[in-house]
């Protein structure tokens, strides 16, 4: 009889999950939420619009899967550093649109669901937008309007207060 010996059990890795982050944006926080491939909601959770919330939503996610795409609302407004962040630390980041009225009306509305619906957006391919990364020659236009036009408005200021103060400081005109 022979024996044979067991062939040494070889440690698979587990390959890491892909998941994808949404995030529906406010002022003072932002909730997000990540799905998997198939759409299955992985976990959600709220953070402050913060540089360290950043951060902290950013570890969350990756925490939870490898995360190499997301969805965001208000990249132009509320979501704009988040986005320039998230395009820095390598996340292909879109711009998502908010939910059809109708639909929101059906399904109801709350933060967790607009996050869970713009990481669906991702997923279906119906953001094709991408987020602007905030710099390039776009930006240097937009900056140097808004100089333009701060100091435009200071001048104009100047020149009304400077005429003001004339008129109220000349003596009195002799008869």
């Amino acid at each position: 009889m022979t024996s044979t010996s067991p062939l040494p059990r070889t440690r698979r890795r587990r390959a890491a999950r892909e998941a994808v982050l949404g995030v529906d944006t406010h002022r003072d926080a932002y909730v997000a939420a990540v799905l998997s491939p198939v759409g299955a909601a992985i976990g959600t959770d709220e953070l402050p619009a913060t540089v360290a919330g950043y951060r902290e939503l950013l570890e969350w996610a990756w925490g939870l899967g490898t995360v190499r795409q997301a969805g965001v609302e208000g990249t132009g407004s509320f979501g704009a550093a988040l986005s320039r962040y998230l395009l820095a630390q390598g996340v292909d980041v879109f711009d998502v649109n908010r939910m059809d009225r109708t639909d929101r009306r059906r399904r109801g509305k709350t933060d967790p669901l607009d996050a869970q619906n713009a990481a669906r957006a991702v997923l279906s391919g119906r953001a094709r937008a991408r987020a602007k990364s905030g710099d390039g020659p776009v930006q240097i236009a937009r900056l140097y309007k808004l100089t333009k036009g701060s100091a435009v408005k200071a001048r104009t200021q100047a020149r009304a207060t400077g005429t003001v103060k004339r008129r109220c400081c000349m003596p009195p005109a002799s008869p």
